[in-house]
C-alpha cells in the first residue's frame, strides 16, 4: 500500500529523499536556501522522561528504543547484540498504560519475559463507560489490548518513586507507592500518596512508555532557533496560528509547521487535517490565493 501510494505521488510530481536527517547531515540552511517554502511536520518523538532517583542505571530504556530496534530485527536490519534490549529471560516493568506501553507487553512476551508488569499513575478506568458523556470528551472505560490478553500483570494508581541498582549500576528494583486522586474545591483533580504503601517491584528492565512532550529539537530545531529566533510554545511545540493571515507559517517567514510538531501528540486524523490546511495555507502564501480544498 505504502509503496503504491508513494509510486502515486511520484507521477504527480513529488521527489522523495530518504536516509536525510535535516539539521544532522543537511543543515537546515541549506533547505532554507532553495526553497520557497518549508513545511515541518516531522511528528513529536521527544519521549516524556521519568527523572527519579536512579534514573541513570542501565536496564532503564524508552519504549521506542526497545520497540524501534526490535521492529528493526524483525523486517532483516541489522542490529548488533550490543545494541539491541533484549527481555528474554527478565522481568519486565512498563512505565505507562497506554498504546505504547501495550506494544512494550507483546513484545517482551515474544522475547520470552520472566514476567511483565505494567504500571499506570491513575485510577481504574471503569468496565462500562458513562452513556451520557458526550464528545469530544473521551468515554473512560476499561480497555484491554490484544497484548495485553497476551500475559502480564496490571496495576493502577502507582507512583514510581525512584529505581535501586546492584553493585554493577543495574537495575534491579523500582521504589513505588500507591496514590489516590480527588477533586479540590474548584473541581480540579489532586494526587496524593497513600501513606504507609511504599514498596517494590523486583526488575531487571524498566521501559518508560509516558507518552512523549514535543519534538525533538536537538539538530533541527535547535538550528532554526539560533538562526532565526523561532518560536516555540511553553509546551516546547513549533508556535503556529491555524486561522487568518499567516496561518500555519511559524514566527520564521516561509516556514511552516503542521501535525503533532505544531499541536503536540494527537490522533493521526488532526495530522491529516492540519497537513491539508497548511497545504493551502503555503498555495496562498506563494501564490496569492489558493484553490485547494481546505
Amino acid at each position: 500500500l505504502i509503496d503504491r501510494r508513494q509510486s502515486q505521488m511520484r507521477t504527480e510530481g513529488v521527489e522523495f529523499h530518504t536516509h536525510a536527517h535535516i539539521g544532522v547531515d543537511i543543515p537546515i540552511g541549506k533547505l532554507r536556501a532553495d526553497y520557497d517554502a518549508l513545511v515541518l511536520a516531522g511528528g513529536s518523538e521527544q519521549p516524556r522522561d521519568l527523572p527519579a532517583p536512579g534514573r541513570e542505571l542501565s536496564g532503564i530504556h524508552f519504549a521506542m528504543d526497545f520497540l524501534t530496534r526490535n521492529s528493526k530485527r524483525v523486517q532483516g536490519s541489522y542490529v548488533p547484540d550490543e545494541a539491541f534490549i533484549n527481555a528474554q529471560g527478565k522481568r519486565v516493568l512498563v512505565i505507562g498504560g497506554g498504546d505504547t506501553g501495550s506494544d512494550c507487553i507483546g513484545t517482551s512476551n515474544r522475547h520470552g519475559a520472566k514476567s511483565v508488569i505494567q504500571i499506570e499513575i491513575l485510577d481504574k478506568p471503569p468496565v462500562k463507560e458513562d452513556k451520557g458523556l458526550t464528545w469530544p470528551d473521551w468515554p473512560n472505560k476499561l480497555r484491554t489490548s490484544s497484548s495485553q490478553e497476551e500475559g502480564g500483570e496490571r496495576h493502577w494508581n502507582v507512583l514510581t518513586k525512584g529505581f535501586v541498582g546492584d553493585d554493577q549500576g543495574r537495575v534491579q528494583a523500582v521504589k513505588y507507592c500507591l496514590v489516590r486522586w480527588d477533586k479540590d474545591a474548584d473541581g480540579r483533580w489532586q494526587m496524593s500518596e497513600v501513606p504507609g504503601s511504599e514498596a517494590e517491584f523486583k526488575v531487571d528492565l524498566v521501559l518508560l512508555a509516558m507518552g512523549f512532550v514535543h519534538p525533538v529539537h536537538t539538530g533541527m530545531i535547535e538550528a532554526l532557533k539560533a538562526d532565526t529566533g523561532l518560536e516555540l510554545d511553553p509546551r516546547g511545540n513549533l508556535k503556529a496560528p491555524t486561522e487568518g493571515v499567516g496561518a500555519y507559517q511559524t514566527s520564521v517567514p516561509g516556514v511552516f509547521g503542521a501535525g503533532d510538531m505544531r499541536r503536540g501528540q494527537s490522533l493521526v486524523v488532526w495530522a491529516i487535517r492540519e497537513g491539508r490546511q497548511c497545504a493551502r495555507a503555503v498555495d496562498e502564501w506563494l501564490m496569492g490565493r489558493s484553490d485547494l480544498p481546505r
